[in-house]
């Protein structure tokens, strides 16, 4: 089984790299905090005119019916440029959401719609904290009443899709009355969290049934690609300051106890990239293999993201700590990713559950 990436993969990594050094480089990530702003619009565009926004949507709906490992190594990219652009929410969750368990006529209505940036999506699941793919919300002859946080990029969403009671998904538009987005305070600057009240807002049921796993898994997958990316982005920042600081005349990279610091990123780098590549291919080619292999990639993701960005401001000294240098952006990303989609304990649980002879299920 080889997990390796084709040629093709490696130039869509590469141009997708190339993409953002040009367009989203760290000055551009401070004046968008600077600014207040939400998002990064402008490099959206420019990924939905390369076509990277329609990746896994089927061409038939205007995508370029990729695969799950094709995506990954977008996401990837997207870590480690610590991109602000709702890629997570709109195409990972919400457009998969619609591909899964919408209509038909849902499906026409909005993938297309996704694919080419003109709307952004998000997935509504939590409801408060604790509360990880919560169903309180209830859908009742079209009008969707109840209260959704945090939902990310709940703010620049044009849709949402809406983890109801019974477990199934329901479809909102999210300009319309009946629908109150409150800004919410977050860690992460770069990508902001919204409180979605419901108040007998018009929605859609959306007809597939018992989708929920197979979502969060593949999503799974995908957020241990973008952990993957920004670790490597840490371990290459942390690498390239102890290169240039000299300490007592000599290079800090040149003291053993930082090498160790840099070989244990690198090794718990590549262990959950590896789980990633296998939960793309899982994805792709054994669903029964994707549970185990999902949970597996999440929670090694979690883990070497932590490490990296953590080691990464020790590494930086005093200096790595204020906002001119640019630890920060992946320490804030680092502690927010780690809870996005149910926390490490709630993953853990998923792979035990998912071994053979488990009994029950954790979500």
């Amino acid at each position: 089984m080889n997990f390796d990436l084709s040629d093709e993969q490696k130039m869509l990594g590469e141009q997708a790299r190339a993409l953002l050094a040009d367009l989203s480089p760290f000055d551009r990530l401070r004046g968008l905090i600077d600014s207040g702003a939400e998002w990064d619009e402008p490099l959206w565009r420019a990924l939905a005119e390369m076509g990277f926004l329609g990746a896994a949507i089927p061409e038939d709906h205007g995508g370029l019916g990729l695969g799950a490992l094709d995506l990954g190594v977008i996401m990837e990219a997207l870590g480690g440029a610590n991109a602000a652009v709702p890629f997570m929410s709109s195409i990972i969750l919400g457009a998969e959401a619609i591909r899964l368990a919408g209509s038909e006529a849902q499906k026409a209505a909005w993938l297309p719609k996704l694919a080419s940036g003109d709307a952004i999506a998000t997935f509504a699941y939590a409801e408060g904290p604790g509360s990880a793919f919560a169903t309180g919300a209830t859908l009742d002859g079209g009008q969707l009443s109840g209260s959704k946080l945090p939902v990310a990029d709940g703010g620049i969403a044009d849709i949402a899709v809406v983890l109801v009671a019974g477990g199934g998904f329901a479809l909102v538009e999210l300009n319309q009355p009946g629908v109150t987005r409150t800004r919410l305070d977050g860690f992460d600057q770069l990508r902001p969290h919204y409180r979605l009240d419901f108040a007998d807002a018009a929605a859609e049921a959306m007809p597939g049934a018992g989708k929920l796993d197979r979502l969060i898994d593949q999503a799974a997958v995908q957020a241990a690609f973008e952990a993957v990316g920004a670790a490597e982005a840490c371990l290459h920042m942390a690498r390239d300051y102890a290169m240039d600081r000299q300490i007592f005349g000599r290079p800090l990279g040149g003291f053993q106890a930082i090498k160790h610091k840099l070989a244990d990123i690198a090794v718990a780098t590549e262990l959950a990239r590896s789980n990633a590549y296998y939960g793309g291919w899982a994805a792709e080619s054994s669903p029964d293999d994707l549970p185990a292999a999902a949970a597996a990639a999440r929670l090694s993701g979690i883990k070497c993201f932590e490490m990296a960005a953590r080691e990464n401001l020790q590494v930086h000294g005093g200096i790595g700590y204020t906002f001119e240098a640019n630890c920060h952006f992946y320490y804030r990303r680092e502690r927010l990713l780690a809870v996005h989609l149910g926390n490490r304990g709630f993953w853990a649980d998923r792979l035990l559950n998912a071994q053979p002879g488990a009994q029950g299920k954790a979500a």
